[in-house]
């Protein structure tokens, strides 16, 4: 592998912002340089003449790669949406260098057999390094004890119906999931009850044809709320490690933010769609922002906004979800759920920087330092010596418009106010300026220190 000299950098690394300089060698950080240390910067001058190639960044700014531990790249079962490769190329054209897969595939990753053939797939064709979700169902309680053996990042509770048909229906099951996993419970929260109820109640209403803007009164925050309170009592109840997914409404954070006073083990998420979007730009946008659970009103949205600079929430990723657009037709009883963002995810929140709601060190905080520890994710997420070179460069000075790179050929945002110049994985360049490089190397298998 060639030897790298990063120099003339603004790094954003561990809560800081400093000028200075990256070595790598053999695909890994070999120094870092800080230009206020008279030392340092004598250090990389004599490096200079043993790099293979020296990239002058012109005081850009330089952060690991983003680590995005929630997305649905389709494949096995539904390619035609989105597969290893297409989804994975996305991904580094967007600065995200790593990735957790989820498991409501077809067939569904609910076995340590399933598990290893997405992997057989991924050290094939995926750009970016790559892990995978055990999903939990009624009949695996077997394979989710030996999740961690099977090389799981984590398990993936479906505690509400979706997409996909993965769920565990049965609440015995349930309480032994949480009893007998060895790895992190991830969870997606939402009351299946309240929404029949909420849904046999606007039908009434709408008949067949629920307009878009109806979504969020289905699958609604008290729906989201019962949901994560009884995930809550059943880690506390096991003392199982929890992580909350998608969090989307203001009452899970109150709630959330009480317990989490209490406790280490349990975790949350929010996605950028929740973070960017709320109910008034379901007329502006329709079904390409339908997800679930459900994007919902303004106030949750600054609440959600709110829970990130105070720590509350400790991870930002896309749940990245291709449909076909012909799949997104209809109100919101026919439009598949689901939005492409693996490729925007960093963009959307360096504009939110830019807007003044987070700080470029809390930014790489919850997509990049946070993901790694939560996950135990190895020698990932950091710069720091003896670490991957998974590494993004971006400009907050120079905008861009990216077309969409998802098989499924569309997104609801693709102008931004900055832009990604390079991403690298494990010390190679994986893209440039948005555009995966011809004959880039695949990625690697993520392993995760809690083994």
């Amino acid at each position: 592998m060639a030897r790298l000299l990063f120099k003339n950098a603004t790094i954003i690394n561990e809560g800081l912002c400093f000028h200075g300089g990256i070595f790598v060698n053999d695909g890994l950080i070999a120094d870092v340089f800080d230009y206020d240390v008279v030392s340092d910067s004598a250090r990389q001058t004599s490096m200079e003449g043993s790099a293979d190639e020296i990239y002058d960044l012109d005081w850009r700014c330089l952060a690991p790669g983003v680590i995005d531990t929630h997305v649905h790249f389709r494949e096995p079962g539904a390619e035609h949406k989105g597969c290893m490769a297409t989804e994975s190329a996305a991904a580094v054209a967007g600065g995200v260098t790593s990735f957790l897969d989820m498991p409501n595939n077809n067939p569904p990753a609910v076995s340590a057999e399933a598990l290893h053939a997405k992997m057989d797939i991924a050290a094939c064709d995926s750009l970016a390094n790559y892990g995978f979700y055990l999903g939990a169902n009624d009949n695996n309680i077997d394979e989710v004890a030996a999740a961690d053996a099977a090389g799981a990042c984590a398990v993936k509770v479906f505690m509400g119906a979706s997409t996909g048909g993965l769920m565990v229906n049965s609440d015995a099951v349930l309480r032994h999931v949480f009893e007998r996993s060895p790895l992190l419970i991830a969870t997606h929260c939402e009351d299946n009850t309240i929404i029949a109820a909420n849904l046999a109640r606007i039908k009434a209403q709408y008949g067949e044809d629920i307009p878009i803007p109806m979504h969020p009164a289905i699958r609604t925050s008290a729906a989201c709320l019962t949901s994560t309170a009884k995930a809550v009592s059943l880690a506390l109840e096991t003392g199982a490690r929890l992580h909350v997914l998608h969090v989307s409404t203001e009452a899970e954070v109150e709630f959330l933010s009480k317990v989490m006073a209490r406790t280490d083990r349990i975790s949350t998420e929010t996605c950028v769609q929740y973070l960017c979007f709320d109910d008034n730009d379901y007329e502006r946008l329709g079904a390409q922002i339908k997800c679930n659970p459900a994007i919902k009103s303004a106030a949750d949205r600054s609440v959600l906004c709110d829970a990130v600079r105070a720590g509350i929430i400790k991870t930002i990723s896309t749940d990245h979800a291709p449909h076909l657009l012909s799949e997104k037709q209809g109100g919101c009883l026919k439009a598949a759920s689901g939005i492409p963002l693996v490729q925007y995810s960093l963009l959307m929140m360096l504009d939110k920087v830019r807007e003044g709601v987070f700080t470029l060190p809390m930014v790489v905080e919850k997509m990049c330092h946070a993901p790694a520890r939560l996950f135990c994710i190895e020698k990932r997420g950091f710069i720091r010596k003896g670490y991957y070179a998974d590494l993004v460069v971006f400009d907050t000075a120079s905008p861009s418009e990216m077309p969409p790179l998802s098989r499924c050929g569309w997104s609801p945002v693709t102008r931004f106010a900055s832009s990604v110049i390079y991403t690298f994985v494990n010390g190679t360049l994986a893209a440039r300026r948005g555009i995966p490089c011809a004959g880039a190397q695949r990625g690697m298998r993520l392993t995760f220190n809690n083994r």
